[in-house]
């Protein structure tokens, strides 16, 4: 396996929501991360992708919510996030895609 397919396993995809584009105002960028990451493997996978130096990484885990499926007691997977700060003057435009 190459290195830039063990990237994409760690990040899986950008999160486009109202908090995620406020935070973009301040210079970060928010992932979907794999659960088994770290933050110096989320920095390197970034920096490797993009072309861009990461200043800081924080990690936020949001468990699944229980919810209704067709009258069925169900539950939505755990999310790894990662609020990914970029050093000033680099910016990652995720509305074109990874």
């Amino acid at each position: 396996m190459s290195a830039k397919s063990e990237h994409y396993d760690v990040i899986r995809k950008p999160i486009i929501t109202e908090k995620a584009t406020m935070a973009s105002e301040s210079g970060a960028v928010v992932f979907e991360v794999a659960m088994d990451s770290n933050k110096p493997m989320i920095k390197e996978a970034v920096e490797a992708l993009f072309g861009v130096k990461v200043k800081a990484v924080n990690t936020t885990i949001t468990k699944g919510k229980v919810k209704r499926f067709r009258g069925q007691m169900g539950r939505r997977r755990d999310v790894k996030k990662a609020y990914v700060t970029l050093e000033a003057g680099n910016t990652i435009d995720v509305t074109t895609g990874l």
